[in-house]
């Protein structure tokens, strides 16, 4: 039996650096099956710290979704838009910063719960349907404020 491949789209952002921030997520199986979305508000945070939380967020709730056997076997391949982050988790960036270096042993920690895990950068054009998750929930929790 061919390993299940799952492709999932993460963003993080902040309005204000740090602000308000949000996470989206997109999360696919390949070939089709599976699909769910999610736009969580996280509270006051940075850009990046809200990027590293979309990926730890995503992971969690992919291998609630399959169970743990699954995920021991299957594929994911995680999509962000932020460079930074891509680089770093691939090991070709330092992370210097206290917060991001703990965020970065998090999802370090989850990936051993899969049995592959690759982070793919894309164009932020390529990542529409997770920035727009992270724009309706931050959108949602700011207009609750007015």
């Amino acid at each position: 039996m061919d390993k299940r491949k799952f492709i999932i789209h993460t963003d993080g952002g902040a309005r204000g650096n740090p602000g308000p921030a949000a996470i989206g997520v997109v999360i696919e199986e390949a070939g089709g099956g599976l699909r769910k979305e999610y736009g969580e508000y996280i509270g006051e945070t940075t850009n990046n710290e809200a990027e590293y939380q979309a990926v730890i967020f995503a992971l969690k709730k992919l291998k609630q979704l399959i169970g743990k056997k699954a995920a021991k076997e299957a594929k994911v391949e995680v999509c962000v838009d932020s460079e930074l982050l891509e680089r770093q988790l691939g090991g070709r960036y330092k992370i210097m910063g206290r917060k991001l270096q703990e965020l970065f042993l998090e999802i370090w920690n989850l990936r051993v719960d899969f049995g592959e895990v690759v982070f793919k950068h894309l164009l932020r054009d390529k990542n529409k349907e997770a920035d727009k998750l992270v724009n309706a929930a931050l959108d949602k929790e700011l207009n609750k404020l007015i």
